[in-house]
This record gives C-alpha cells, structure tokens and sequence, in this order.
C-alpha cells in the first residue's frame, strides 16, 4: 500500500499519471462492460469460423455454414426467372409492331428494358437517354436509320459501324480534308448553317452551296434533309451530333465522325433486345 498514489479527495488509487497537478483515478470498468466486450470477442472469433470472412490468395475463406451471398443473389434470380418464363418466351416471340396490344407484355418489356438500358446504354447515351456528345439522343425524333421500334430493335441488336456484326448499320463520310481546299470547306460549312437557319456569312454560303451540291448532296439530298437509307442526318434541323458552332462543323467537314455502337443481340438476347427497343420507343421520339 506504501507504493500506492491515493488520491486525499477521493481516496481511490491514482494510475501515476500527473497532468500540471491533475492526477488520473484508476476506476476499473464497470463488470457488465467487461462482460459485454469479452462476449463480442467470442462472438467474433465464432463468426469467422461460420462465415466467410478471412482473405485468401484466391478468395475468402467459405466457413463452416458454407454461406454465400452469391448463391443467394443466384437463387433470387433464378426463381424470378423462373416466374416471368412465360413472359420471357412470349416477348423473344412477339412481333414488335403490334407488342403494345398486349398490356401485360407490353408493360414487362418497358420495364424490363428501363433496367437493361440503365445496366448497358446509360454509359453512353445517359440515364435519361438524353445522349452527349457523339451519343445520339434518343428522347427527340431525329433519328439516322428511322425511330419505328422496328428499326430501333434493328440497331440495338446490330450496332453501327462496328467490325463484329455483318448487318451492322454503315454509312461513312468522307473526309474532306482531302478532297477540298479550305475555302471551299468553309464555304460549305456556312452553307450547312444557313440551311440550319443559323447565323452564317451570306456570300460564303452562297459560294458554298455548289460545292454541297456536287459533293454532299448525293447522301444528304440537295435540300440538306438527309437520306435514312444511308445513314445520312438531316442538316435543317436544330438537333446536331457533334456541335453546331463553326469549329464544330468545320471539323465534322475536314475530318468526318465515325460513331461507333457495339452489337447487343447476341449479348442480350431476343427477349431483351425487344424490352430494349420498347423502352426507347415509348420514351417520347419513337414513331
């Protein structure tokens, strides 16, 4: 007791430690807090016996109950899979253009496709669809290869102008870099402008307009409007793909855009290709 430091006000055994004459108490904790931390102790050390829970080389340990919550998930998935089978089978069968006579599959395959398009074409056309820059929108009714859910199934499950689909859309600009000089290149751009009803320089237009003709009106028509079968956009409108501004166009004149959209068919398969093309087309620019 000789060696103890008790405190005179308290009488409790100090620990030694002295702060500008501020002494600590040496209170034990409280049994039932002593208690309650050996238990979690316990209860931790059995839990990573049960469960999965110490990282391995290749993965965690599997415990002894063998619990995954990827089985879970699987076993979720199947039996969901399992109830809209006939579903499934009735939406890869359908046919497209009267799909939506049907309420119930109709409404399967908006929503179905609201969940693959945010899964597998929000990266690049947004979670609203609403598109960026050299990603096309897909709320307004300018579309390349026509807005009919037909040809939006088309181009979901062929892609464009990728190396990996045989019936994938093609179409392909030309640079004119190559071909023109650059007066008449900026000619041209102030004629695509002045279609697009745009300020633009009369005179360079004017001068502009035969070079279109001769050299861009075979693919977006003489009057700019633009040919579907092709691919080619129409040139009137106000919706642009890569920028209106004059460098924008003028790039697009030079050097030509070559947008490219993977094939989904094969990755998604006919069922959710359909649900795909039905939620695009009812968002408000599918004809």
């Amino acid at each position: 007791m000789a060696d103890k430091d008790i405190d005179e006000t308290s009488g409790i055994e100090t620990t030694g430690h002295d702060w500008d004459g501020i002494k600590e108490l040496n209170n034990p904790l409280p049994r039932w807090w002593l208690w309650c931390f050996y238990l979690t102790i316990i209860w931790g050390v059995g839990y990573t016996i049960a469960y999965p829970a110490w990282p391995m080389i290749t993965g965690a340990t599997s415990g002894l109950l063998g619990y995954s919550t990827r089985a879970e998930v699987a076993a979720e998935i199947a039996r969901f899979d399992e109830q809209n089978a006939s579903l499934e089978t009735a939406l890869a069968g359908a046919d497209l253009t009267t799909l939506a006579e049907n309420e119930e599959l109709y409404r399967y395959a908006v929503a179905g496709g609201a969940a693959v398009f945010r899964a597998q074409c929000s990266q690049c056309h947004g979670s609203g669809a609403a598109g960026a820059e050299g990603y096309p929108n897909l709320l307004d009714d300018d579309w390349l290869w026509g807005g009919d859910i037909e040809n939006i199934a088309y181009t979901i499950r062929h892609g464009i102008r990728n190396e990996t689909d045989f019936d994938a859309r093609w179409s392909e600009m030309p640079a004119f870099g190559d071909i023109l000089a650059r007066d008449e290149i900026d000619g041209v751009v102030q004629h695509v402008l002045a279609l697009a009803g745009q300020n633009h320089d009369a005179n360079m237009a004017a001068a502009g307009a035969e070079v279109f003709y001769d050299q861009c009106s075979a693919c977006h028509g003489e009057d700019g409007t633009g040919n579907r079968d092709l691919g080619a956009p129409n040139l009137t409108d106000a919706i642009w793909l890569y920028g209106s501004d004059i460098d924008s166009v003028t790039e697009t004149v030079r050097n030509a855009r070559f947008g490219i959209m993977p094939p989904w068919g094969e990755r998604l398969g006919e069922a959710d290709t359909k649900a795909v093309a039905a939620y695009v087309h009812q968002l408000g620019g599918g004809e």
